[in-house]
C-alpha cells in the first residue's frame, strides 16, 4: 500500500520544502501554539490513552503536547513499526531509553507495555498536508492507513503548521481521514467519523 501517486509524491516534495524553511524559531513558535488548539478538542479532558509521535523531518513538534499530557497525568504512547509494516502502540514512559527504528525514528523498548488501537482515546498523526475535508497526506509508506483501517474507537488528528493545508488531498480508497486537524492556528473538523 505504498503511495506511487505522482499527484502526491509532487505535493509531499512542495509541502515538505515549505515546512523546512521554517526557522527554528517559528517552528518553536508553532509547537507551543499547537498545545492551544489541543485543548479545544472535545475529548482532551476525559482522554487518558494518548497516542503521540516524534517528530522528524520538519514536522510539527510534539515536545510542548508530552508536557501538557505528562501534566495532567494522561498515559502516552508511541508508534512502533512491526515486521509486517503495521504500527503497534507502545507505553512511553518519560524515563524510557528509546532506540531507533530503521528510520531512525526513536521507539520505546521492546517490552513496553502495547495498547491495542481500539483502546486508544486519541491518536495524533504526523502529517505532510491536510485539507478541510479530513484529507491527510503522509509520508507515503500507508502506516497509519494499513493499521487504522477497519478500526474505530480512537478521534484521529492530525497535527500540522497551518501552512500545510492544501485545497485538496489527493485520496485512494485505502486513506484514512481525519477527524480533527490541530494547527499552531487552530483546531479544524474533519469528516473522519
Amino acid at each position: 500500500m505504498s503511495d506511487t501517486n505522482p499527484r502526491k509524491t509532487q505535493l509531499r516534495k512542495k509541502l515538505r520544502r515549505r515546512r523546512s524553511a521554517l526557522s527554528p524559531a517559528q517552528q518553536l513558535a508553532a509547537s507551543r501554539a499547537l498545545t492551544n488548539s489541543i485543548v479545544d478538542l472535545p475529548i482532551w479532558t476525559n482522554a487518558q490513552y494518548i497516542a503521540l509521535y516524534l517528530a522528524a523531518d520538519g514536522e510539527i513538534d510534539t515536545r510542548p503536547l508530552e508536557k501538557l499530557a505528562r501534566n495532567l497525568g494522561k498515559q502516552l504512547f508511541l508508534p512502533v513499526i512491526s515486521g509486517d509494516d503495521l504500527l503497534s502502540f507502545a507505553r512511553w514512559n518519560a524515563d524510557d531509553s528509546l532506540a531507533n527504528n530503521r528510520y531512525n525514528i526513536p521507539e520505546p523498548p521492546a517490552e513496553a507495555t502495547r495498547c491495542p488501537v481500539s483502546d486508544l482515546d486519541i491518536i495524533f498523526l504526523p502529517l505532510v498536508g491536510w485539507d478541510l475535508s479530513g484529507g491527510r497526506l503522509g509520508m507515503g509508506g500507508g502506516f497509519y492507513d494499513r493499521t487504522l483501517s477497519g478500526t474505530s474507537g480512537p478521534v484521529l488528528v492530525g497535527l500540522a503548521h497551518e501552512m500545510q493545508q492544501v485545497e485538496k488531498v489527493p485520496q485512494e480508497n485505502w486513506d484514512v481521514a481525519l477527524d480533527y486537524i490541530a494547527t499552531d492556528a487552530a483546531l479544524y473538523r474533519g469528516q473522519g467519523k
